[in-house]
Protein backbone atom coordinates (compact mmCIF):
# COMPACT_ATOMS: atom_id res chain seq x y z
CA UNK A 1 0.00 0.00 0.00
CA UNK A 2 2.82 2.53 1.00
CA UNK A 3 4.71 2.03 -2.34
CA UNK A 4 1.40 2.19 -4.39
CA UNK A 5 0.98 5.71 -2.46
CA UNK A 6 4.29 6.90 -3.26
CA UNK A 7 3.67 5.99 -7.12
CA UNK A 8 1.13 8.37 -6.80
CA UNK A 9 2.28 11.04 -4.95
CA UNK A 10 5.73 10.58 -7.36
CA UNK A 11 3.54 10.98 -10.97
CA UNK A 12 1.29 13.59 -9.06
CA UNK A 13 4.71 16.08 -8.27
CA UNK A 14 5.77 16.49 -12.04
CA UNK A 15 1.98 16.96 -12.67
CA UNK A 16 1.78 19.87 -10.24
CA UNK A 17 4.91 21.10 -11.66
CA UNK A 18 3.63 21.53 -15.00
CA UNK A 19 0.56 22.94 -14.15
CA UNK A 20 2.22 25.90 -12.16
CA UNK A 21 4.66 26.34 -14.87
CA UNK A 22 1.70 26.41 -17.22
CA UNK A 23 0.05 29.20 -14.80
CA UNK A 24 3.16 31.55 -14.33
CA UNK A 25 3.44 31.16 -18.26
CA UNK A 26 -0.26 32.48 -18.79
CA UNK A 27 0.29 34.87 -16.34
CA UNK A 28 3.49 36.62 -18.08
CA UNK A 29 1.18 36.14 -21.29
CA UNK A 30 -1.67 38.24 -20.07
CA UNK A 31 0.41 40.71 -18.09
CA UNK A 32 2.56 41.11 -21.90
CA UNK A 33 -0.90 41.46 -23.19
CA UNK A 34 -2.16 44.00 -20.91
CA UNK A 35 0.97 46.23 -21.07
CA UNK A 36 0.48 46.36 -25.03
CA UNK A 37 -3.17 46.81 -24.81
CA UNK A 38 -2.12 50.16 -22.87
CA UNK A 39 0.34 50.78 -25.49
CA UNK A 40 -2.03 50.59 -28.39
CA UNK A 41 -4.85 52.71 -26.28
CA UNK A 42 -2.05 55.48 -26.44
CA UNK A 43 -1.67 55.64 -29.94
CA UNK A 44 -5.42 54.47 -31.08
CA UNK A 45 -6.31 57.47 -33.28
CA UNK A 46 -3.02 57.02 -35.24
CA UNK A 47 -3.83 53.85 -35.66
CA UNK A 48 -7.20 54.17 -36.83
CA UNK A 49 -5.48 56.81 -39.10
CA UNK A 50 -3.68 54.08 -40.99
CA UNK A 51 -6.64 51.90 -41.22
CA UNK A 52 -8.61 54.37 -42.32
CA UNK A 53 -6.38 55.11 -45.22
CA UNK A 54 -8.20 52.56 -48.02
CA UNK A 55 -11.67 54.65 -47.54
CA UNK A 56 -9.94 58.03 -47.12
CA UNK A 57 -8.13 57.46 -50.17
CA UNK A 58 -11.17 56.10 -52.47
CA UNK A 59 -13.54 59.05 -51.19
CA UNK A 60 -10.40 61.56 -52.32
CA UNK A 61 -10.41 60.51 -55.29
CA UNK A 62 -14.33 60.54 -55.74
CA UNK A 63 -13.75 64.09 -54.44
CA UNK A 64 -15.94 63.78 -51.41
CA UNK A 65 -14.57 64.23 -48.24
CA UNK A 66 -12.86 61.44 -46.06
CA UNK A 67 -14.83 61.77 -43.02
CA UNK A 68 -16.55 59.04 -40.71
CA UNK A 69 -19.23 59.71 -38.15
CA UNK A 70 -20.41 57.92 -35.23
CA UNK A 71 -23.80 57.71 -34.30
CA UNK A 72 -23.73 56.77 -30.46
CA UNK A 73 -22.61 58.78 -27.65
CA UNK A 74 -20.08 55.85 -26.39
CA UNK A 75 -18.72 55.04 -29.90
CA UNK A 76 -15.86 57.08 -30.41
CA UNK A 77 -14.26 55.26 -26.90
CA UNK A 78 -15.44 51.58 -28.08
CA UNK A 79 -13.88 51.95 -31.14
CA UNK A 80 -10.32 53.32 -29.27
CA UNK A 81 -10.71 49.93 -26.74
CA UNK A 82 -11.37 47.70 -29.97
CA UNK A 83 -8.25 49.07 -31.51
CA UNK A 84 -6.20 48.48 -28.06
CA UNK A 85 -7.46 44.98 -28.03
CA UNK A 86 -6.10 44.37 -31.37
CA UNK A 87 -3.15 46.02 -31.80
CA UNK A 88 -2.28 44.50 -27.86
CA UNK A 89 -2.69 41.10 -29.44
CA UNK A 90 -0.61 41.62 -31.98
CA UNK A 91 2.42 43.27 -30.26
CA UNK A 92 2.16 40.56 -27.35
CA UNK A 93 1.57 37.14 -29.81
CA UNK A 94 5.74 37.52 -30.32
CA UNK A 95 6.09 36.94 -26.55
CA UNK A 96 3.08 34.76 -26.38
CA UNK A 97 4.36 32.29 -28.93
CA UNK A 98 7.70 32.50 -27.20
CA UNK A 99 5.77 31.55 -23.69
CA UNK A 100 4.10 29.07 -25.39
CA UNK A 101 7.02 27.15 -27.38
CA UNK A 102 8.79 27.81 -23.68
CA UNK A 103 6.27 25.42 -22.58
CA UNK A 104 6.36 22.56 -25.01
CA UNK A 105 9.61 22.47 -25.88
CA UNK A 106 11.25 20.88 -22.85
CA UNK A 107 8.67 17.92 -23.67
CA UNK A 108 10.17 17.50 -27.53
CA UNK A 109 12.98 15.59 -28.52
CA UNK A 110 15.92 17.78 -30.52
CA UNK A 111 14.80 16.53 -33.92
CA UNK A 112 11.48 17.11 -33.19
CA UNK A 113 12.21 20.68 -31.75
CA UNK A 114 13.97 21.18 -35.30
CA UNK A 115 10.85 20.18 -37.13
CA UNK A 116 8.49 22.59 -35.09
CA UNK A 117 10.40 25.86 -34.83
CA UNK A 118 10.23 26.99 -39.10
CA UNK A 119 6.28 26.53 -38.38
CA UNK A 120 6.77 29.16 -35.50
CA UNK A 121 8.47 31.38 -37.50
CA UNK A 122 6.49 30.74 -40.82
CA UNK A 123 3.05 31.44 -39.09
CA UNK A 124 3.04 34.78 -38.55
CA UNK A 125 4.89 35.81 -41.25
CA UNK A 126 2.20 34.53 -43.15
CA UNK A 127 -0.61 36.25 -41.10
CA UNK A 128 1.05 39.34 -41.75
CA UNK A 129 1.22 39.01 -45.22
CA UNK A 130 -2.32 37.90 -45.47
CA UNK A 131 -2.88 41.12 -43.38
CA UNK A 132 -1.09 43.10 -45.84
CA UNK A 133 -2.22 41.40 -48.98
CA UNK A 134 -6.27 42.09 -47.60
CA UNK A 135 -5.05 45.98 -46.76
CA UNK A 136 -3.16 46.88 -49.39
CA UNK A 137 -5.18 45.15 -52.57
CA UNK A 138 -8.40 43.56 -51.54
CA UNK A 139 -9.80 45.90 -49.60
CA UNK A 140 -9.11 49.07 -52.02
CA UNK A 141 -11.11 47.12 -54.68
CA UNK A 142 -13.68 45.79 -51.92
CA UNK A 143 -14.29 49.49 -50.88
CA UNK A 144 -14.63 51.13 -54.47
CA UNK A 145 -16.62 48.36 -55.35
CA UNK A 146 -18.80 49.37 -52.42
CA UNK A 147 -18.71 53.07 -53.59
CA UNK A 148 -19.95 52.56 -56.95
CA UNK A 149 -23.46 52.31 -55.69
CA UNK A 150 -24.06 56.17 -54.65
CA UNK A 151 -25.47 58.43 -56.68
CA UNK A 152 -25.18 62.33 -56.84
CA UNK A 153 -28.05 64.64 -57.31
CA UNK A 154 -26.24 67.44 -58.80
CA UNK A 155 -28.76 68.86 -61.16
CA UNK A 156 -32.05 68.88 -58.45
CA UNK A 157 -33.98 66.18 -60.74
CA UNK A 158 -35.81 63.97 -59.14
CA UNK A 159 -33.28 61.35 -58.48
CA UNK A 160 -32.45 60.25 -54.86
CA UNK A 161 -28.86 61.11 -54.33
CA UNK A 162 -26.74 58.46 -52.08
CA UNK A 163 -23.54 59.26 -50.26
CA UNK A 164 -21.47 57.29 -47.90
CA UNK A 165 -21.81 58.22 -44.38
CA UNK A 166 -19.83 55.75 -42.64
CA UNK A 167 -19.65 54.98 -39.06
CA UNK A 168 -16.26 54.57 -37.32
CA UNK A 169 -17.61 51.05 -35.67
CA UNK A 170 -18.73 49.80 -38.72
CA UNK A 171 -15.13 50.42 -40.66
CA UNK A 172 -13.33 49.34 -37.95
CA UNK A 173 -15.34 46.01 -37.86
CA UNK A 174 -15.36 45.62 -41.60
CA UNK A 175 -11.55 46.44 -41.93
CA UNK A 176 -10.73 44.52 -38.64
CA UNK A 177 -12.86 41.20 -40.78
CA UNK A 178 -11.01 41.51 -43.57
CA UNK A 179 -7.86 41.51 -42.06
CA UNK A 180 -8.10 38.68 -39.41
CA UNK A 181 -9.83 36.44 -42.62
CA UNK A 182 -6.81 36.92 -44.97
CA UNK A 183 -4.30 36.50 -42.15
CA UNK A 184 -6.02 33.21 -41.19
CA UNK A 185 -6.38 31.85 -44.59
CA UNK A 186 -2.97 32.44 -45.24
CA UNK A 187 -2.00 29.76 -42.19
CA UNK A 188 -3.26 26.90 -44.36
CA UNK A 189 0.17 26.03 -45.66
CA UNK A 190 1.13 25.95 -42.17
CA UNK A 191 -1.39 23.84 -41.04
CA UNK A 192 -1.38 21.38 -43.77
CA UNK A 193 2.41 20.89 -43.78
CA UNK A 194 1.84 20.04 -39.99
CA UNK A 195 -0.55 17.48 -40.61
CA UNK A 196 1.41 16.43 -43.18
CA UNK A 197 4.49 15.59 -41.24
CA UNK A 198 2.63 14.12 -38.49
CA UNK A 199 1.09 11.70 -40.48
CA UNK A 200 -2.65 13.01 -40.31
CA UNK A 201 -2.67 13.43 -44.22
CA UNK A 202 -1.00 12.79 -47.34
CA UNK A 203 -0.03 14.68 -50.68
CA UNK A 204 -1.88 12.25 -52.58
CA UNK A 205 -5.78 12.47 -50.58
CA UNK A 206 -4.81 16.34 -50.80
CA UNK A 207 -4.70 16.05 -54.51
CA UNK A 208 -7.48 13.57 -54.70
CA UNK A 209 -9.46 16.08 -52.87
CA UNK A 210 -9.01 19.06 -54.67
CA UNK A 211 -12.57 19.65 -55.78
CA UNK A 212 -13.92 18.69 -52.41
CA UNK A 213 -11.25 21.75 -51.48
CA UNK A 214 -12.85 24.04 -54.48
CA UNK A 215 -16.19 24.13 -52.70
CA UNK A 216 -15.34 24.33 -48.88
CA UNK A 217 -13.29 27.54 -50.23
CA UNK A 218 -16.30 29.03 -52.16
CA UNK A 219 -18.15 28.28 -49.23
CA UNK A 220 -15.58 29.78 -46.98
CA UNK A 221 -15.09 32.85 -49.44
CA UNK A 222 -18.91 33.43 -49.12
CA UNK A 223 -18.67 33.48 -45.47
CA UNK A 224 -15.86 35.61 -44.44
CA UNK A 225 -15.74 38.10 -47.29
CA UNK A 226 -18.83 40.76 -47.90
CA UNK A 227 -21.72 39.70 -50.33
CA UNK A 228 -19.21 40.82 -54.00
CA UNK A 229 -17.97 38.98 -56.00
CA UNK A 230 -14.71 40.51 -56.53
CA UNK A 231 -13.40 40.30 -53.23
CA UNK A 232 -15.07 36.51 -53.05
CA UNK A 233 -12.92 35.65 -56.34
CA UNK A 234 -9.83 37.06 -55.08
CA UNK A 235 -9.77 35.14 -51.59
CA UNK A 236 -11.04 31.83 -53.78
CA UNK A 237 -8.10 32.52 -55.63
CA UNK A 238 -5.57 32.93 -53.48
CA UNK A 239 -6.46 30.15 -50.92
CA UNK A 240 -6.65 27.67 -53.86
CA UNK A 241 -3.12 28.93 -54.52
CA UNK A 242 -2.33 28.29 -51.02
CA UNK A 243 -4.00 24.74 -51.01
CA UNK A 244 -1.61 24.00 -54.28
CA UNK A 245 1.02 25.10 -51.99
CA UNK A 246 0.52 22.96 -49.01
CA UNK A 247 0.12 19.79 -51.59
CA UNK A 248 3.41 20.75 -52.47
CA UNK A 249 5.17 21.22 -48.92
CA UNK A 250 3.83 17.49 -48.13
CA UNK A 251 4.57 15.69 -50.83
CA UNK A 252 8.45 17.44 -49.85
CA UNK A 253 7.45 16.31 -46.27
CA UNK A 254 6.83 13.05 -47.55
CA UNK A 255 10.23 13.04 -49.46
CA UNK A 256 12.00 13.89 -46.87
CA UNK A 257 10.46 11.55 -43.91
CA UNK A 258 11.21 8.37 -46.63
CA UNK A 259 14.87 9.83 -46.72
CA UNK A 260 15.21 9.79 -43.26
CA UNK A 261 13.40 6.13 -42.51
CA UNK A 262 15.88 4.73 -45.48
CA UNK A 263 18.91 6.48 -44.02
CA UNK A 264 18.11 5.32 -40.31
CA UNK A 265 17.42 1.48 -42.30
CA UNK A 266 21.00 1.85 -44.04
CA UNK A 267 22.62 2.49 -40.73
CA UNK A 268 21.30 -0.08 -38.69
CA UNK A 269 21.50 -2.85 -41.29
CA UNK A 270 25.43 -1.72 -40.97
CA UNK A 271 25.92 -2.07 -37.26
CA UNK A 272 24.23 -5.51 -37.64
CA UNK A 273 26.45 -6.66 -39.95
CA UNK A 274 29.42 -5.29 -38.31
Amino acid sequence: MNEDSDDIEESAAPLIEHLTELRNRLIRSVVAFAICMICAFTVASPIFNFLANPIVNILKMNGQSPDLIFTGLQQGFMVNIRISLFGGFILSFPYISMQMWKFVAPGLYKNEKKAFLPFLVASPLLFLLGAAFSFYIVMPLAFDFFLGFQQQNEDLSDMVGITYLGTINEYLGLTMKFIIAFGLCFQLPVLLTLMGKAGLVSSEALAKSRKYAVVGILVLAAIVTPPDVITQIILFTVVYALYEISVILVKWVEKKKKENLDKDDFINEKSENI
